[in-house]
């Protein structure tokens, strides 16, 4: 069985209160989507961490990066970037709240900050660029493309009543 990347052992600095420790771990973490954005499947996520011992619990400060890939806006095209989430979260042996991580024994599982973080992070509706023209609203042609021959200011007719309330 593989080990995961993500569980890393801190019984040293769990005896050794005020210690830190530079950690960089990378794997693949599956199902992180949100709306049509998603980590590819082969894409790995890195965590670049300093782990830091503070009242028997661990202390998590750092980065987590990912590239992700979707369907623009405005276009319709394949979008692409890196997610770059700031991460400074606990872990306690037993968390009184939601809002504290889980210490399991000497071993700290910092997959949960990962997959939280990245999604947190992921765009709702990236763009493919940012000066990304989208589609003809008539015609669907890619503006980014070709111009289309619609003629510009063509009215809608189911939108037509509401035109006539305009000053």
């Amino acid at each position: 069985m593989e080990r995961n990347p993500f569980v890393l052992h801190v019984a040293t600095l769990l005896r050794s209160p005020g210690s830190r420790e530079h950690r960089i771990v990378s794997g693949r973490i599956d199902d992180l989507r949100v709306g049509t954005t998603a980590v590819g499947d082969h894409s790995k996520v890195s965590a670049d961490l300093v782990l830091e011992s503070v009242h028997g619990g661990i202390l998590a400060t750092g980065e987590v990066r990912a590239c992700w890939v979707g369907e623009c806006r405005r276009c319709l095209a394949r979008a692409s970037g890196e997610v770059r989430a700031f991460v400074r979260e606990l872990f306690e042996p037993q968390p009184a709240t939601d809002s504290v991580y889980p210490l399991t024994g000497e071993d700290l599982d910092v997959e949960p900050l990962a997959r939280d973080a990245i999604l947190l992070d992921l765009p709702l509706a990236p763009l493919c660029r940012q000066d990304c023209r989208g589609l003809c609203a008539a015609c669907g042609s890619d503006l980014n493309e070709e111009a289309c021959s619609c003629a510009e200011g063509a009215v809608d007719w189911r939108w037509a009543a509401l035109d006539a309330l305009k000053p």
